[in-house]
């Protein structure tokens, strides 16, 4: 029954419903600490990437300019967080407005995420193999043409989302925040998120192994540095989106009986499959780690920074942003790598 434009009635159908109140207890005080913990991080970390990157670093770098991209879909794959940490304990206070605003930030950053990797990482087998090749050139002259297609791409994907979320209310005055045909809807981003991984991470693979091949065959003391940081960015990916999106697949093809599973069955997917949401919502936070922290480039513009602002030494104030990524190889694309 439709009760406004809306909001739902929701009853309790199916006649072998499964409690998890008790998993979700302890899923919502642990989500309330970690995504807090997760928040936090994020900001700062993307922030300083971005206050960096913008302050010391050539904008006219493609590299960088995906670095700032991913650096915002970080941020707003984060800003979401408070929303669920309050929807774990309360259930959706904020308006049906704000549940589609959000459920919608918060998908389009995942998949701005996964395809501002995805061409960073192309930009740096070109850069590898390839440092003077027409197509790099190509890209670079027209790279804002290519982030605002990247930018389309994630949100055309997440149309359909915004078109089918809503506000379900429950028989004990829960309300949840989520598509009007859950059984369907559902199935169909998990599908699509899959989709985009597995394509992703394909391509990540055959790139980076490419790469090794062409870096372990140099003996730079400089380039073995970029090995480690390659090896730390496919285990760290594969880590942190492989169960997700895996396990949440699972579970839903289970909450739905397209396979059979016992209630405790349902409470040990659903639990495992919470505990891999939460690894690969980290996520957002470790970016700053894996692309930009380890680099020397950044950790020269940090102590700039932490000297000018922090000790106050105004003997050696930042460097021009122009003389800083000027002096770079070919192959590293004037990058805050």
């Amino acid at each position: 029954k439709d009760s406004s434009g809306n909001t739902t009635d929701y009853l309790d159908l199916e006649s072998n419903w499964c409690d998890m109140t008790d998993t979700g207890k302890f899923s919502a005080t642990f989500t309330s600490v970690l995504y807090s913990i997760i928040f936090l991080l994020s900001l700062l970390g993307n922030s300083l990437v971005l206050w960096i990157v913008i302050r010391y670093e050539s904008l006219l770098s493609l590299t960088n300019l995906f670095i700032m991209n991913l650096c915002l879909t970080d941020l707003a794959f984060s800003f979401t967080l408070p929303f669920w940490i309050v929807y774990n304990y309360y259930g959706w206070i904020f308006g049906g407005f704000l549940c589609t605003a959000v459920n919608a930030i918060f998908s389009i950053s995942y998949y701005g995420g996964v395809i501002f990797l995805t061409i960073m990482t192309i930009l740096r087998l070109l850069a590898v193999i390839h440092p003077l090749s027409t197509l790099r050139t190509q890209m670079k002259r027209c790279g804002l043409l290519v982030n605002i297609v990247s930018w389309i791409i994630s949100i055309a994907v997440v149309i359909p989302e915004m078109m089918n979320t809503q506000i379900i209310l429950h028989s004990d005055g829960f309300k949840q925040c989520e598509y009007k045909d859950h059984s369907v809807w559902k199935l169909v981003e998990l599908c699509q998120q899959l989709a985009f991984f597995l394509v992703s991470f394909i391509i990540i693979t055959i790139c980076y192994t490419v790469m090794l091949k062409v870096l372990l065959r140099s003996r730079s003391q400089r380039r073995h540095r970029t090995v480690r940081l390659i090896f730390a960015i496919v285990v760290v990916f594969f880590l942190t989106w492989a169960p997700f999106n895996i396990l949440g697949f699972v579970y839903n093809l289970a909450e739905q009986h397209y396979i059979t599973a016992t209630c405790q069955h349902k409470k040990n997917i659903f639990f495992a499959y919470d505990i891999s949401r939460k690894i690969a919502y980290c996520h957002c936070c470790l970016n700053p780690v894996l692309y930009v922290f380890v680099g020397v480039k950044f950790r020269r513009h940090l102590k700039l920074l932490c000297k000018h602002y922090i000790l106050c030494c105004n003997r050696m104030p930042p460097a021009s942003p122009r003389k800083v990524s000027f002096h770079v190889s070919l192959d590293e694309d004037a990058s805050v790598y």
